[in-house]
């Protein structure tokens, strides 16, 4: 439940910020937001979607409405930018239908509008980083000049926490 991520990112993970990104929606992350405010737990949530697109999953931050799934994957980054947010590639790499191609992020870096340039590429997942495609993940992030981000790609409460984003020189 959405009580029980929050109170497990907070006490146990104890971590200061998490975003909360189902897939194809939107609503729990708003309950999650609300309900850590209300609460006054000292945990920011940050509302996000993982939408599935043609070429790959790609995780939305920082938006307040849902974007429409199986869109090419160039014109939700676009999508996601027009509400201010952030467009990061998921788990990118492995040779399954929802995972963006190496073929495809260089494409969409390459494209002259940075509209439809992701703010960051996941390097690391724990879902697919014992995979051979996985492990190749954090070098093609760094050699594409990208912001590299973790995620735990948690589906339970007790698995928020097993990867993150460090932000150096913050507060």
């Amino acid at each position: 439940s959405v009580a029980e991520i929050l109170e497990h990112a907070q006490h146990r993970a104890q971590l200061n910020v998490i975003a909360i990104t189902d897939h194809e929606r939107v609503d729990a992350a708003h309950a999650a937001r609300a309900m850590a405010q209300a609460r006054g737990m000292d945990l920011d949530v940050i509302v996000g979607e993982e939408v599935t697109t043609r070429g790959g999953h790609v995780v939305a931050l920082f938006i307040e409405r849902r974007i429409r799934p199986w869109g090419s994957l160039k014109s939700t980054i676009a999508q996601i930018h027009d509400q201010g947010g952030l467009a990061i590639i998921a788990h990118p790499l492995v040779p399954y239908p929802l995972c963006a191609s190496g073929r495809t992020i260089r494409r969409l870096l390459d494209d002259a509008d940075p509209i439809y340039h992701p703010d960051a590429i996941e390097a690391f997942n724990p879902t697919t980083a014992g995979m051979r495609w996985g492990a190749r993940a954090p070098a093609f992030v760094a050699a594409s000049g990208v912001a590299a981000v973790g995620s735990s790609d948690a589906h339970r409460a007790e698995d928020v926490g097993h990867a993150l984003t460090t932000f150096e020189g913050t507060t």
